[in-house]
This record gives C-alpha cells, sequence and structure tokens, in this order.
C-alpha cells in the first residue's frame, strides 16, 4: 500500500503548519500507522526557510507532548503535483494555492483544515505569531480537533 501524503501549509511554516504536523504525526504514533502517511508541512513564503518552527509555538507544543522538528520550507510545483492532500490554515493560503495550482486535479488536493473542526466552530486557523500565549493553545486546541477529525475520515476511506 502507498503511503497518503498530506502537505500541511500555512504562510510562514514556523507556527501553524508545523504544529499541524505534529499533531498528525503524534496521532499516526498512537495509532501505529506510522508507516500508513507521508506528512509534511510548507509555507506560502520562504522568508524563514530553513528555521526550526517559532520558539513559543514549540514550547507550547512541548507542553501537550508534541516535539517539532521540522524545517521552514516554501512549498513548491512539485508538492503540488505529488502530495494527495494540501492541508491549508486560512483563506489567504487558500487562496494562494489555487492560483498556483496548474489543473483542476491539484486545485481538488486543496482543503481547508477548518472543514475538519468538530469540537470548536471555526473558519481559519489564527495567525499566533502576533498574538499572546493564548493564541497559541487556541490554534493547538482548533488543530487537535481538526487533526483527529481528518485522520478518522481518511482512515475511515
Amino acid at each position: 500500500m502507498t503511503p497518503k501524503s498530506i502537505l500541511f501549509v500555512c504562510m510562514g511554516n514556523i507556527c501553524r503548519s508545523p504544529m499541524a504536523e505534529g499533531v498528525f504525526l503524534q496521532i499516526l504514533k498512537q495509532e501505529h500507522r506510522e508507516s500508513d502517511f507521508l506528512i509534511d508541512s510548507a509555507g506560502t513564503i520562504g522568508f524563514h526557510a530553513g528555521e526550526l518552527p517559532d520558539s513559543r509555538m514549540r514550547m507550547h507544543a512541548a507542553r501537550r507532548g508534541y516535539l517539532l522538528e521540522s524545517r521552514s520550507r516554501k512549498i513548491t510545483r512539485i508538492d503540488l503535483e505529488t502530495f494527495d492532500m494540501i492541508v491549508v490554515m486560512d483563506d489567504a493560503n487558500y487562496d494562494d494555492l489555487c492560483d498556483f495550482a496548474n489543473s483542476v486535479d491539484e486545485k481538488n488536493k486543496i482543503v481547508r483544515i477548518t472543514d475538519y473542526c468538530t469540537k470548536y466552530k471555526a473558519t481559519h486557523i489564527p495567525d499566533p505569531y502576533y498574538g499572546g500565549e493564548q493564541g497559541f493553545e487556541h490554534v493547538i486546541d482548533l488543530l487537535e480537533d481538526a487533526c483527529k477529525n481528518l485522520y478518522i475520515k481518511l482512515i475511515n476511506q
């Protein structure tokens, strides 16, 4: 069986998308399904390329048992062509990637992560970069909810 590949995307790839990647990887580890999925994250801009996730996000993630070790990178054409699913954090990311897509098939791979939220009502994952402590916690709450439901949907397909 070929692993299902999922790319989580936000703007800078230092807060939201690496957190989504970390949450989804933890779910896979707990369910012993790591070999069934290929998980990565990227940003729509490359300003932070090569950097670890934001130190505040790593701190809040660690408090909940998540280790965020991925390095920031900008999404590429190859990502749109090869990943099975591109999961974005907000409408700006969605619009940017739809504009970047070369085909209807590529556009159809792009989904909003908040479409999988059930516990919380959200239309986007807010960027906590310029906010306070509670913003990071709120982002993790939303991503835990959405990633759990995304995982359930994918394994039941």
